[in-house]
């Protein structure tokens, strides 16, 4: 573990066969997120690093991304996140989402 960091809030995240604590919907395995979180699909990999950022504790989100990887994610991610939207914006400078996405609801309205 690099020096600086926190170790995770459970040895059980480096083991990946376990299931993890933030994604207790479903029987997804450690090595199944990770699986899920390079896929070439972008909504893919939207869907389960927007559950991750959204359950997971901070500290052990960084164990699976990276704050590239989900600022490179951040305009198909931001539907996945939840409350905790306005968090991640705020935690990696970016700019505060808008949601529900207005401007585009008016304009395919109009």
């Amino acid at each position: 573990m690099p020096a600086g960091r926190l170790p995770p809030t459970t040895e059980s995240l480096l083991d990946d066969n376990a299931r993890p604590y933030f994604l207790w919907w479903t029987d997804a395995t450690i090595r199944q997120l990770k699986e899920h979180l390079v896929s070439a699909d972008p909504e893919e990999r939207a869907y389960w690093m927007g559950a991750l950022l959204r359950e997971a504790n901070t500290r052990d989100v960084w164990l699976f991304v990276s704050p590239d990887e989900i600022r490179a994610l951040w305009p198909c991610l931001i539907r996945y996140l939840g409350r905790s939207r306005e968090m991640w914006a705020w935690l990696l400078n970016l700019p505060p989402p808008e949601w529900p996405p207005l401007r585009q609801i008016r304009a395919s309205h109009a």
